[in-house]
């Protein structure tokens, strides 16, 4: 059985490898969670006497099949969480991470896969990331960051990467949410910060807010 901590650092090594698509880095599992690396250490031996992970000192970590099953699973319970807080107990889209990060490690499958029937089967959380199904297999997306498209490309948000309060109510400030339609009108060579129209209406973002919304084209 797999403690709360254990499954946070398998979730953690999951959304890192990702990113990274190789080993993942100690110091980059301590950054992640905000932690010492030694103590990210210490519990990557834990995980590894558990056959969760393959770790080899100094030279990055990778989930074994088990460990990625249990990373999936915790993942499925906090997104589709997500959908239920938002879209039946009124939550907004800002305010469901940290509530659902302490019911993803409820245990019960069964309550799990009827919260999924109940939420009809939801391919997506309020922040456009993918609900992976009850065998583990995500939904394919061709999302583009918007700081990869091309000048007057049209699209619609479908994704956004981060889900701090802090981007969340920025974005709902400038009238971006799941859905909005955004075109490319300029590209900055000076900072590539980019100049976009937002269902119409002309506004600047900064490239690391660019980074972060995932557009499908249209």
């Amino acid at each position: 059985m797999s403690t709360k901590a254990e499954e946070n650092y398998l979730k953690t090594i999951f959304k890192l490898s990702e990113k990274e698509k190789n080993s993942v880095s100690t110091n980059s599992i301590a950054e992640e969670l905000e932690t010492k690396p030694s103590s990210v250490s210490d519990m990557l031996k834990k995980l590894s006497e558990k056959e969760l992970i393959n770790y080899v000192k100094y030279q990055g970590v990778s989930l074994t099949p088990l460990g990625h099953r249990l990373a999936v699973h915790v993942i499925r319970k906090h997104r589709l969480w997500e959908v239920f807080l938002v879209s039946h107990l009124n939550f907004k889209w800002d305010e469901v991470h940290d509530i659902a990060e302490q019911l993803e490690h409820i245990k019960s499958k069964a309550l799990v896969n009827r919260l999924d029937a109940f939420l009809n089967f939801p391919s997506y959380d309020p922040h456009g990331d993918p609900i992976p199904n009850e065998k583990g297999s995500f939904p394919k997306s061709t999302a583009i960051p918007l700081n990869l498209l091309k000048v007057k490309t049209k699209g619609k948000v479908v994704t956004v990467e981060r889900d701090e309060p802090s981007f969340l109510n920025y974005l709902d400030k400038i009238q971006v949410s799941i859905g909005t339609h955004i075109e490319i009108v300029d590209v900055n060579d000076f900072d590539h910060s980019i100049d976009v129209k937002i269902d119409g209406t002309p506004i600047h973002i900064s490239l690391e807010v660019a980074q972060n919304i995932l557009i499908c084209v249209l």
